[in-house]
């Protein structure tokens, strides 16, 4: 039976707001960095106090430290996220990899680069663009910029047309095209687990950055090859470490402006 006209201007208005709200993940993402979630009620656990905060969230990667085999960030990204193993390419998950320079730089690649260059395993993540193609494209704003530059993702949001995954010109996205949640070898309940056709990658540890901790990847890397801090300021860690060193980013000619640097 048809919809009487009342009942179709009650559904439409519902619709209509569903359209104009902000993504759920922002609203408490905004009261972990200190921001009163809706209500003025910051999220239960977080203290905003002891936030850590940034203008402009970003990380160096220092290659010529990381060990070659080494795994420590990896897996303790992985492990803090509930980030699911299903024992195959095809169906990869992953929020850290390793790839090769000629992966990762190709335009700065060539004949005369010394093999030590070549076969570094070096580190990719999200970059958390300056200019996010990603979040353009996102139909759903699924996908969204924090005013500390952190690229987030609202997987209740997210629908799984890969829009994301195609704009993003660094790979640095996976779908689940299968349920993750039985292959997730040990699930913390601190972070929640996603399910099929929901995409997913590196959020920075925004979660724990709420608590004052700095990003898993940073404290796992024994050989503190990642340093992580504010862009904006002359003090942080990662100002020091650029300051004083040459560094480079990933496809920079693209105008994403990633904030991931690396130093070779």
């Amino acid at each position: 039976m048809a919809p009487t006209r009342r009942e179709f201007l009650k559904i439409a208005g519902v619709s209509a707001a569903g359209l104009v709200l902000p993504p759920l993940a922002s609203v408490f993402a905004g009261a972990q960095a200190g921001m009163p979630a809706a209500g003025g009620v910051a999220p239960t656990g977080s203290d905003p106090r002891s936030a850590l905060t940034a203008k402009r969230w970003g990380m160096v990667i220092d290659t010529r430290k990381c060990r070659s085999g080494c795994t420590d960030c990896i897996d303790a990204c992985h492990i803090a996220h509930n980030v699911p193993n299903f024992g195959n390419p095809k169906d990869e998950i992953r929020w850290i990899g390793t790839e090769k320079m000629a992966h990762v730089f190709p335009a700065e690649t060539h004949p005369r680069i010394p093999e030590s260059i070549k076969s570094l395993p070096i580190p990719v993540f999200c970059n958390h663009c300056e200019n996010p193609p990603c979040v353009r494209v996102c139909p759903t704003q699924a996908t969204f910029q924090r005013a500390d530059g952190i690229v987030m993702m609202d997987y209740h949001r997210c629908i799984g047309c890969r829009f994301c995954m195609a704009a993003c010109p660094y790979g640095s996205r996976s779908m689940n095209f299968r349920d993750p949640r039985p292959f997730i070898p040990k699930i913390d309940p601190a972070f929640p687990t996603r399910t099929k056709g929901v995409v997913e990658k590196c959020n920075f540890c925004e979660e724990r950055l709420a608590q004052g901790i700095l990003p898993a990847c940073v404290i796992a890397c024994s050989e503190k090859a990642l340093s992580f801090g504010d862009l904006e300021d002359p003090g942080s860690d990662v100002r020091r470490v650029l300051d004083g060193k040459f560094s480079l980013r990933r496809r920079q000619e693209l105008g994403t402006g990633p904030q991931i640097y690396y130093i070779l």
